[in-house]
């Protein structure tokens, strides 16, 4: 099992594609990476909607959640969103072990 979460931090003026660009110049992306149970952590900006960035922010268990809640990169993340006057909107999905279906695998192409 792991927990995958999406976040959209939307802004004005590009500020949702700096506030990311400054998460991965600064160290703190990495830091975030380097976190026990971190599975992934990668900003990605919709074709349609460049005042977007999405984040999937992918995790171990609720545990390894819990404790990058706690850590103090919390407090540089909450710091760079007000910097940047950034909204959010969040959606959490947890893994399907049985992976996907022999219907589904043949529209996957490897």
């Amino acid at each position: 099992m792991s927990i995958v979460v999406n976040l959209r931090y939307t802004g004005v003026n590009g500020n949702a594609a700096k506030f990311a660009q400054e998460m991965e110049a600064s160290g703190t992306a990495d830091l975030i990476r380097a976190e026990d149970g971190n599975l992934r952590y990668e900003y990605y900006v919709p074709m349609n909607d460049p005042e977007t960035v999405l984040l999937i922010d992918a995790w171990k268990d609720q545990e390894a959640i819990d404790k990058h809640h706690a850590s103090p990169m919390m407090q540089t993340i909450a710091s760079l969103r007000d910097k940047y006057d950034l909204h959010m909107t969040a959606e959490r999905y947890i893994s399907d072990d049985a992976g996907f279906s022999a219907h589904d695998s043949s529209f996957i192409r490897n």
